[in-house]
């Protein structure tokens, strides 16, 4: 990720907390391609690495958050139909392919289909409103939201928050790492200067 974006994100995170973390999911289930995994991802980290947030409640507000928005996504697609998919579509790029590989996916697996789009690349974002211009049932809908919600949002927390655990570390390694070549750099201008020194005739 850009180092610009992935500052701008941890400043976002560290000034809103959890209201960052429920924001970005809320907008990406309902839609609208944003960064909701980095930002969940980079919050369970600074979970971890500051202690500003609790990854206990960080989880709690990211199943909610990914939950009711991918409620309001079946509820535009639902009541918007086909037309507002297309436009959906130009509007953000999405690939016809990829709208193909959701229907698809809808058709052969009908609503655990959206338990496992959530861990599919490009599908999370338009699941909701797939779902709703699909017609499917809206109680076989939630259930399936709210149980992928739940695994999807405490894996990926979790992992933010087990690299948190190894940050330091790293940051130890790289340290030593640092340390070990400012030592060789030292030794090879000593060589190179003796060697220098050693091939230059002495002035008279």
């Amino acid at each position: 990720m850009d180092h610009t974006i992935f500052q701008s994100l941890r400043t976002f995170i560290a000034d809103y907390g959890y209201w960052a973390v429920a924001l970005a999911l809320l907008c990406e289930n309902a839609g609208i391609p944003v960064p909701g995994e980095t930002t969940l991802l980079l919050a369970s980290f600074l979970a971890y690495s500051e202690h500003q947030l609790h990854l206990g409640w960080i989880i709690v507000v990211g199943i909610c958050a990914a939950t009711l928005g991918d409620n309001l996504g079946y509820a535009f697609g639902y009541y918007g139909g086909r037309p507002l998919l297309q436009r959906y579509q130009n509007v953000f790029r999405i690939p016809p392919a990829t709208l193909k590989r959701g229907e698809e996916m809808f058709a052969r697996y009908g609503a655990a289909a959206i338990f496992f789009a959530r861990f599919i690349f490009g599908m999370r974002v338009f699941a909701g409103p797939l779902a709703g211009v699909l017609r499917m049932r809206w109680r076989a809908f939630t259930l399936f939201n709210f149980l992928g919600a739940a695994v999807w949002v405490s894996f990926i927390a979790g992992a933010g928050y087990l690299f948190g655990q190894h940050w330091r570390s790293l940051l130890r390694a790289m340290h030593r790492f640092n340390i070990a070549v400012l030592i060789v750099a030292v030794v090879v201008a000593l060589f190179l200067w003796w060697r220098y020194r050693r091939h230059t005739p002495p002035e008279n």
